[in-house]
C-alpha cells in the first residue's frame, strides 16, 4: 500500500476499536487510492461480518473471494483465511485462525479485536478473558492503542465473574482513552452484575460525553443505563431511554440495535408492565431482518420475543418453521447451524410457548439446556432474558419448588439485586413454602 494507504489503514483500525460512526467509511478509504491492498480489504469483509446479518456477510464473502492468493505475506494469509472462514460461517474456525495469528504477531490489534468479537458472538467467555490476557506482555503501555487491550481484557475478566480485577483493568483503559466505549461497558457490566445500581447510574452519567455520541456503541450502553432504572422500577426513565436512544422512527433499524430495544421490552413484558404500542413498529423492523437467510440466531430469538410482545404469533411460529427446516440437515462447519440446533431454536420454541401461556412447555425447554445458553452468544447480561423467562415461567406455571431453587441461585450470585428479592416475594405462597421463607429470611 502507499504512505496515504497505511495512514487509512491505521485510522480504520482506530475507528474500529473506538467503535465510531464512520467505521465503514474508514474502512473503504483503505482501498480507495490502493485496490490491491490486502489488509484493507480483508478489514472491509471483518466489518461487513460484525454487523451479524446475512446480506452483510454475503457482501464480506465477495470481497474476500476477490482477493489474489499469490503474493501474500504469512500475516496478509493468515487473515484472509479467517476472513474467508468468518464470512462463510465458520466462527469457531475464523476465531482458531485468528488465536494462531496472535500467538506469532500478538500486536496486530485488528486480529485480536475482530477474535475478541467473535468470542463474543460464540459465547466463549474463557476466550474473552484470554486472547486478550495472552498479548498483553507484547504491549509496550506506552502505546497508544494499549488502553484497547486492556478494555477487551476487563470485558473478558467481568464475562468470567472476575468482578473486582475486571473493574480495576477496565479503570485503567478509560485512564488510557475516555472514549473506549467497549472498556466502559465493562465496567457498567460489573455495576450490573454486582447489583451496584446507584453507582452505574453514577459512573454513566459522569462519563455520558464520552459515550453518548459518534459511535456504534451508543444503544447498547443505553441499553445499560434503561435496564439500571427498569431494575430500580424507574419504568418511565427507562421507556424514557428507550424512546429517545434504544428505538424510533429515526433509528438505523440494524440487529445489534434492535436486539437491546427488544431485550428491554421483554423483560418489562415478564414483569407484566404495559408498553403501549412500542411493540408494533419494534415487530415491524424484526420482519424485515427475518426474511433474509439464518446467520445468527441470537438474532432470531430477539425477533420472536418483538413478535410475540407485539401478538403476532403467526409470524413467530413462521420463524420457527424456518429455523426447523434450516437445521434439518447438519452442517458443522457452519456455527450458527450448530447454535441454532443446540441453544436457539429451544429458546425460541420457549418464548413461543410462554406468548401463548403454556408455562410448562417454556420451563420443559428451557430447564434441560440453562447450564449451555451461553453457546448461542451473548453476555451474561444479555442471555438473562432466557433465565428471567424461565424463572417467570416457573412462578405462573406455580412450580414452587423450581422457582425457588432459581432465585435461590440468582440470590448467591446477586443478594443486592431488587429484580431477585421481588421474585423471591412473589415465590412464597406458591408451593416450596418452608424453603422460601427461609431463603428470604437468610437474605434479608
Amino acid at each position: 500500500a502507499s504512505a496515504a494507504g497505511v495512514s487509512r489503514y491505521d485510522d480504520a483500525v482506530r475507528s474500529l476499536l473506538l467503535f465510531r460512526d464512520d467505521v465503514g467509511d474508514a474502512w473503504e478509504s483503505t482501498v480507495a487510492d490502493d485496490p490491491g491492498f490486502t489488509l484493507g480489504h480483508v478489514g472491509r469483509a471483518y466489518v461487513r461480518c460484525l454487523s451479524s446479518e446475512a446480506p452483510d456477510a454475503a457482501e464480506a464473502r465477495e470481497i474476500v473471494a476477490s482477493l489474489e492468493a499469490s503474493g501474500l505475506t504469512d500475516r496478509e494469509r493468515r487473515h484472509v483465511d479467517a476472513a474467508r472462514a468468518y464470512a462463510t460461517g465458520d466462527l469457531h474456525g475464523a476465531g482458531d485462525r485468528l488465536a494462531a495469528l496472535s500467538v506469532e504477531y500478538p500486536r496486530d490489534v485488528l486480529a485480536l479485536a475482530v477474535g475478541h468479537q467473535l468470542d463474543f458472538f460464540c459465547g466463549d467467555a474463557t476466550g474473552l478473558r484470554d486472547r486478550p490476557g495472552g498479548v498483553l506482555r507484547a504491549w509496550d503501555a506506552q502505546h497508544p492503542l494499549y488502553g484497547f487491550v486492556l478494555g477487551m481484557h476487563a470485558f473478558g475478566l467481568e464475562e468470567s465473574n472476575l468482578y473486582p480485577q475486571a473493574e480495576m483493568v477496565g479503570m485503567r483503559a478509560l485512564d488510557a482513552e475516555p472514549r473506549d466505549v467497549w472498556a466502559l461497558h465493562a465496567v457498567v457490566h460489573v455495576h450490573e452484575m454486582q447489583a451496584r445500581i446507584d453507582a452505574g447510574l453514577r459512573f454513566m452519567e459522569e462519563r455520558r460525553a464520552n459515550w453518548s455520541t459518534g459511535n456504534f456503541f451508543v444503544v447498547h450502553n443505553a441499553w445499560h443505563e434503561a435496564l439500571f432504572r427498569s431494575d430500580i422500577g424507574d419504568i418511565e426513565g427507562a421507556l424514557a431511554i428507550y424512546d429517545t436512544t434504544l428505538h424510533n422512527t429515526e433509528s438505523a433499524k440494524v440487529a445489534l440495535e434492535m436486539l437491546d430495544a427488544t431485550a428491554l421490552l421483554w423483560r418489562l413484558h415478564l414483569d407484566g408492565i404495559d408498553v403501549g404500542d412500542r411493540w408494533t413498529p419494534l415487530a415491524d423492523a424484526w420482519a424485515d431482518k427475518t426474511e433474509d437467510e439464518s446467520w445468527y440466531v441470537f438474532n432470531d430469538m430477539h425477533a420472536v420475543m418483538a413478535y410475540v410482545g407485539a401478538g403476532r404469533l403467526a409470524h413467530a411460529r413462521s420463524l420457527l418453521s424456518r429455523l426447523h427446516e434450516y437445521t434439518n440437515e447438519p452442517r458443522s462447519d457452519v456455527t450458527n447451524a450448530v447454535m441454532t440446533a443446540e441453544v436457539g431454536l429451544p429458546v425460541c420454541e420457549a418464548i413461543l410457548a410462554f406468548g401463548q401461556a403454556r408455562y410448562a412447555d417454556t420451563v420443559a425447554e428451557l430447564h434441560p439446556i440453562r447450564r449451555r445458553v451461553h453457546r448461542f452468544g451473548g453476555s451474561n447480561a444479555q442471555r438473562d432474558a432466557v433465565a428471567r423467562t424461565l424463572l417467570e415461567a416457573a412462578i405462573r406455571n406455580r412450580n414452587g419448588s423450581l422457582a425457588n431453587a432459581l432465585i435461590s441461585e440468582r440470590l448467591a450470585l446477586e443478594e443486592a439485586s431488587p429484580y431477585n428479592r421481588r421474585q423471591l416475594a412473589r415465590i412464597v405462597g406458591i408451593g416450596g413454602v418452608d424453603d422460601a421463607r427461609r431463603l428470604a429470611a437468610t437474605t434479608v
